[in-house]
């Protein structure tokens, strides 16, 4: 007898098991979703969700089809995952994206999004299936909007960009936006078509982003993934392009900053740059590593590091990197955006191993959306390391790096001699890109306001005679060049040195330092 008792025991506890187990998954079509792509999916899905997290959690599953919906939010414990063929499809009505509550200081931010979550823990999107947004269709239909009944549009969006002719960044929806929430899992899905920030995690901590695809070159503002003043991330094995920065660090809140990143195993497209650090820096940056990424046809900077808002950026690590066909290697900007505030502080970066190619033309011609074309003549931008008076960028790591520059610099196009350098402007409060000082007298690499530099093993190569010289270095101290290696027959093999301190250089026997020479060591 008991054995028999020991024994219904046990067929008890796995019926009750298989039970539970079964329950923990829930298929959308068996709650009355439809995936014929016409039929508005939004109540049907919202209320599933709501009822998986007040369960306890589970999987919602999307089988193969299309499911057209708007605005919902994920809830505590709850996954949303597309099966293979499965789409999940963005409503081309803007009046179907819902405000989100949320915490963004920043001014002039509205928040929107197809998918999102607030103050929630536990949330994941997984499969081998399809988040499209619509994006375009649904930014063209705010602009039409705009035109033809504005009090409508002021219902759904609280500006207009009339510079630009377009909805303003911030009204259109993210197609993803999650908020102060906690154990976040993106996986193995593909996400397309943003109308705005294709992602954006803010305030958030501990985050998997891995084996995703993304791509949004549909309108403007299409960043890739923005992670916002967020903790604990991890984006691996993923296929970012975007028609804006790729993969962007930002910090809206002036008391929090992203710190414990990593990047890595990423093939990185963008019509901006490809990993970028702001621009909005308010609170700051540490603790952030990239490792082994691909980068092609980027508009802008491969690795682009600015703190201009008063915030602060200290232990980032670059390495392994392959860039090709993008139009600038590295640039690291201190600036004073937010004056009359106080001055951030930009330190402690270690950049290595990293191969650069830079084309002549522009690298982001096969976009639907490209880059903005620069108001005025210029040849090739070097990469650049600057600060700002009174305040340098300090203790920088460079080795084991290679670019390879088109040449081509033409006086005809512009001209900024190296005996009126003074002529660069600093423009310190001005949105920082590598362009934005206009013509450089450097065609390899342009440093000012610097202290503590270290370049190790650098080798700037020019396909074609460029009239300027190598290196230019302007109000730098304490700082080494070790082994750099100038390429290219008839080029100037110089580096111009202009107000300089304890300076050692160790280079290419063929390279010719030129100026003030009583703080360098030439070894």
């Amino acid at each position: 007898m008991n054995h028999l008792k020991l024994f219904l025991l046990s067929i008890g506890l796995v019926l009750f098991s298989i039970r539970n187990y079964a329950q923990s998954d829930y298929k959308v079509t068996d709650y009355g979703a439809i995936g014929d792509a016409k039929t508005l999916n939004t109540k049907v899905l919202q209320k599933l969700i709501d009822r998986v997290s007040q369960n306890g959690g589970g999987k919602i599953i999307f089988p193969s089809g299309v499911f057209l919906t708007g605005s919902i939010e994920i809830k505590d414990d709850v996954e949303l995952h597309l099966e293979h063929q499965a789409i999940l499809l963005g409503s081309k009505n803007p009046f179907h994206y819902k405000k989100i509550e949320s915490q963004d200081t920043l001014s002039n931010r509205e928040n929107t999004a197809l998918i999102s979550a607030h103050l929630r823990n536990n949330i994941k999107i997984t499969g081998k299936g399809t988040i499209n947004g619509q994006g375009g269709y649904v930014a063209l239909a705010m602009d039409s909007l705009y035109y033809a009944d504005p009090e409508s549009y002021y219902k759904i969006s609280k500006s207009y960009n009339e510079r630009r002719k377009r909805p303003n960044e911030g009204g259109r929806p993210n197609l993803i936006y999650f908020n102060q929430t906690n154990n976040i899992k993106i996986k193995g899905v593909t996400i397309k078509n943003g109308a705005e920030w294709v992602t954006k995690i803010e305030l958030c901590d501990t985050i998997e982003i891995d084996n995703i695809k993304l791509k949004s070159d549909v309108y403007w503002n299409n960043d890739g993934i923005d992670l916002v003043d967020s903790k604990n991330v991890r984006i691996t094995n993923s296929d970012i392009n975007a028609a804006d920065d790729a993969i962007c660090f930002k910090s809206h809140h002036k008391f929090s900053y992203c710190e414990n990143i990593y990047v890595s195993n990423c093939k990185v497209r963008s019509s901006a740059s490809a990993i970028k650090f702001g621009t909005a820096s308010h609170g700051g940056f540490k603790n952030i590593t990239l490792d082994n990424l691909y980068i092609y046809d980027t508009f802008r900077s491969a690795i682009a590091i600015e703190a201009v808002d008063g915030g602060f950026i200290d232990g980032i690590k670059v390495s392994n990197v392959k860039a090709v066909n993008t139009s600038n290697a590295i640039f690291i900007k201190l600036g004073h955006r937010n004056a009359p505030g106080p001055v951030g502080s930009l330190q402690n970066v270690e950049i290595k191993n990293i191969d650069v190619t830079i084309p002549w033309d522009t690298p982001d011609k096969a976009y639907e959306i490209r880059g903005p074309i620069q108001p005025f003549f210029h040849n090739i931008f070097p990469s650049s390391i600057t600060g700002i008076p009174g305040h340098k960028v300090k203790n920088i790591k460079i080795e084991n790096v290679v670019i390879r520059y088109p040449g081509r610099g033409n006086q005809a196009y512009a001209n900024m001699p190296t005996w009126r350098m003074e002529g660069v402007p600093e423009n310190k409060g001005d949105y920082p890109e590598f362009s934005m000082f206009g013509e450089l007298p450097a065609w390899g690499l342009y440093v000012r306001h610097v202290s503590g530099l270290k370049l190790r093993n650098i080798r700037l190569e020019a396909k074609e005679k460029d009239y300027r010289p190598s290196v230019v270095m302007d109000d730098v101290d304490h700082s080494e060049i070790t082994n750099l290696e100038v390429l290219g027959e008839g080029y100037p093999k110089q580096i111009v040195v202009k107000d300089v301190k304890n300076i050692k250089i160790k280079s290419d026997k063929s390279v010719e330092i030129i100026g003030e020479q009583s703080e360098v060591q030439i070894q």
